[in-house]
């Protein structure tokens, strides 16, 4: 038998996460892809470098959108590049094992089948693993127990709230809400009180910069944007209440749906969530004092995770090196679809 190559692949929204199972090594790039018309101009890092900075005919944008596919010859672009930079001679039959959301469609499934079997990927083996499943998994939790986890995953464009119990997904949702709407509730901000128009980019050095829920300090930064009256450049100082102001837009109606969604969770289960507490990853808890601004709204407790927007693909990578983990991957090939 041929030795084959074998991936885990988490597609972000705003960021790719590869594992490679020859490497032992996790490869982060950014999910995004410029192009003039149907020439491709950059993928990956190159092409966020120029985002928000090209000129009108290059558009730069992202293959997916809200956790799913949205341009499907874009997306196997990217990933074809992501893959050849973490193994330069990257050979056809591979083993790719995919974080998919829960409760896709035909449709939905045929395309990240057809992302690594189209025309610049092919023969490759098709893995599914639920997102939840792999986010369980990285953070130590056993999704066979009967007692029930919840996990919170509030990724770069999406939120997603999910119960695990006995081996199974029993309440799942995912809301439209991440990190990016996050940056763009900054720049509405800074366009409202200082009538300063910036780019989402300005708005995500802000957040990470200034961004704080709990224990706020003052703090100030200058951001060079266009003046909303006179269309020219202007320099201004910006405060961080106005920063914290934006992302407690979008926190709150996170912690609001998420109090909704605790409603509907069995009163057993829901009983050990509030014992053990509510698990708390992605790349957009990086916020300080996010797990105790959540925990006062809700009225529960909250673990949060170190691995932040790795957690999925930690959790691909054991399911990957460990075969009594393998059973939570669902083999799919065309036929099946």
């Amino acid at each position: 038998m041929l030795f084959r190559n074998t991936y885990g692949i988490d597609l972000g929204n705003s960021t790719i996460k590869v594992y490679s199972a020859f490497r032992n090594k996790c490869f982060l790039e950014k999910n995004m892809i410029a192009s003039r018309g149907r020439t491709i101009i950059a993928v990956g890092n190159e092409a966020y470098e120029m985002f928000e900075k090209s000129p009108a005919d290059i558009s730069v944008s992202s293959p997916m959108a809200f956790g799913m596919i949205a341009n499907l010859e874009l997306q196997e672009i990217a990933l074809y590049c992501m893959l050849k930079k973490v193994d330069r001679t990257i050979s056809f039959g591979s083993d790719m094992y995919f974080a998919v959301p829960v409760d896709m469609t035909a449709v939905e499934k045929r395309s990240f089948y057809h992302v690594v079997n189209g025309h610049w990927l092919r023969k490759n083996r098709v893995f599914m693993v639920e997102a939840p499943v792999a986010d369980a998994i990285a953070l130590g939790i056993d999704p066979e127990k009967k007692d029930g986890s919840m996990i919170v995953n509030i990724g770069a464009q999406s939120t997603r709230f999910s119960v695990i119990s006995d081996g199974k997904i029993i309440i799942n949702k995912r809301i439209p809400i991440g990190g990016r709407q996050m940056n763009e509730a900054i720049c509405a901000e800074v366009r409202k009180r200082y009538s300063l128009q910036t780019g989402t980019r300005t708005g995500k050095r802000l957040k990470l910069v200034m961004g704080r829920l709990q224990d706020q300090k003052k703090d100030a930064r200058k951001v060079v944007g266009i003046d909303s009256i006179s269309g020219l450049p202007r320099e201004e100082v910006v405060s961080s209440y106005v920063v914290n102001d934006g992302i407690m837009n979008c926190v709150n109606e996170i912690a609001s749906e998420m109090k909704t969604f605790l409603e509907r969770i069995p009163p057993q289960i829901s009983y050990q969530i509030a014992r053990e507490g509510i698990y708390l990853t992605g790349g957009s808890t990086r916020l300080p004092f996010i797990q105790q601004y959540l925990a006062s709204y809700t009225g529960v407790t909250f673990n949060l995770s170190q691995l932040y927007e790795k957690s999925t693909v930690t959790g691909l990578e054991r399911i990957i090196r460990d075969k009594d983990l393998r059973k939570w991957a669902t083999a799919i090939t065309q036929r099946k679809l």
